[in-house]
């Protein structure tokens, strides 16, 4: 309910593909610097607080394959600590559900909207990265941008999101927005 299920609600359709290389996404948000094996991250109106989605490793640096992925928020609206997600944002907002799909690649569906599948797979450097469809092109995702033009914490409207992510065969950044 909270935040991504209004987003990833039944109706809504893609503007268009005119300048799939620009991006709409608020330049002056904080981009997450330091944060180790940062997947990609979730910003939204209407602060700066941001979602970060990072590979959940061991103290051996291996990846925990029951639960590959953690997710915190770092509060850039306060002091810039970071905090975990509450129940409520676990269960039906930015929570993730993980199924392993065979060696080194899990799927990955948001709680919100599980119909959408997003893939934790190795790229061809050996490392992990999200991948996604963005404008028709396979990407490695790295920013969703939420626009939120009102209602209420528990109940969003939400007019736009936006996907920012790298073409997984030309290495060009691609951006989506979904009008909602």
């Amino acid at each position: 309910m909270i935040g991504l299920l209004s987003i990833y609600g039944l109706g809504y359709s893609i503007l268009p593909k005119e300048n799939p290389a620009k991006s709409f996404l608020r330049d002056t948000l904080p981009v997450p610097r330091e944060i180790p094996n940062l997947l990609f991250y979730l910003q939204r109106d209407p602060d700066s607080n941001t979602i970060c989605y990072t590979l959940n490793l061991d103290k051996n640096g291996l990846l925990n394959e029951k639960d590959p992925v953690k997710i915190f928020w770092v509060r850039y609206a306060g002091d810039g600590s970071r905090k975990e997600l509450n129940y409520l944002q676990k269960k039906y907002a930015y929570g993730i559900n993980v199924k392993a799909e065979g060696k080194d690649h899990f799927e990955i569906k948001s709680v919100a909207y599980p119909r959408r599948s997003l893939h934790l797979k190795k790229n061809d450097s050996n490392k992990y990265q999200v991948i996604t469809t963005i404008n028709d092109k396979e990407c490695a995702l790295q920013r969703v941008f939420i626009h939120i033009t009102g209602g209420t914490p528990i109940s969003p409207k939400v007019e736009y999101i936006e996907l920012q992510g790298t073409d997984y065969t030309t290495g060009k950044m691609v951006v989506e927005r979904v009008k909602v």
